[in-house]
């Protein structure tokens, strides 16, 4: 499942952490592939840059396998795939590729051929805010995209983009791709913007969006800056419990596409 959404600062990497944090507390162990160059999923995660010897730039360079950049994390059942700056130059490294955007989706189908693929109930995958080669990568691989979106107008002038190019990508690259949902973010009860857009988002997208909202919340802001979940720096705060609830409503979702 590939979180993606081509405006900055909606929360996307905050709710890959939080998420996958969440799930590996009840008991869903969780991989997450972080594919962004700026590395905020791996730094969020508490991995120092000296730290990340095999990255997600390697694997798609296919100088390692998969299995050969994960790295555990401080979260219990929680592992990660760490990201590098190097990411910025895989468009011009595999220039010549003919499966450039089938690179993670090849590293992928390779992994899960190996059966300790199976210790692991959901593979994330953390794409940049943009639409480019490595957003492709990995809504080839995905079975599914999940779109973090900020409660504020200019958020949702993206929106309609981003859906277009899923369905292009499930036209002409992986027909298997759906949209899992959309996760209201960083949602302010003091701003009737808010409340117009949860109103909006819902009228137009009805069900695919989730009832569990992500509050604006302090405390959810400063735990990257430590290194830690908000789940482990404060799971007390209004920003986990919301990501708690989130996590249950998605393997209630998932459960339920499993069994149609």
């Amino acid at each position: 499942m590939c979180l993606a959404n081509q405006k900055g600062g909606v929360g996307k990497t905050t709710t890959a952490i939080n998420l996958g944090t969440a799930l590996a507390a009840i008991g869903e162990p969780v991989l997450l592939i972080d594919l962004d160059p700026q590395g905020n999923a791996s730094t969020g995660l508490g991995i120092d840059r000296a730290d990340r010897t095999v990255t997600s730039f390697d694997v798609l360079l296919g100088d390692a396998t998969l299995a050969e950049a994960i790295c555990e994390t401080a979260v219990p059942g929680f592992h990660l795939v760490p990201a590098s700056m190097d990411l910025l130059g895989v468009e011009v490294e595999l220039s010549d590729n003919e499966r450039r955007i089938h690179r993670l989706a090849d590293a992928l189908a390779a992994y899960t051929a190996d059966s300790t693929a199976s210790r692991f109930s959901y593979i994330f995958i953390d794409c940049p805010p943009s639409l480019n080669m490595l957003t492709l990568n990995a809504m080839t691989a995905a079975q599914s995209v999940l779109v973090p979106l900020q409660c504020e107008f200019f958020a949702l002038e993206g929106l309609s983009q981003l859906l277009s190019t899923i369905e292009q990508v499930k036209g002409s690259l992986n027909p298997s791709l759906d949209i899992q949902g959309i996760v209201l973010t960083m949602y302010d009860a003091r701003n009737n913007l808010s409340s117009q857009v949860d109103a909006d988002v819902r009228t137009h997208f009805e069900t695919l969006v989730y009832d569990t909202v992500i509050p604006r919340n302090v405390r959810v802001s400063e735990a990257p800056s430590f290194g830690k979940p908000a789940l482990l720096y404060d799971h007390k705060c209004s920003g986990s419990l919301a990501y708690m609830q989130l996590a249950g409503e998605l393997v209630r979702r998932e459960r339920a596409r499993q069994a149609a």
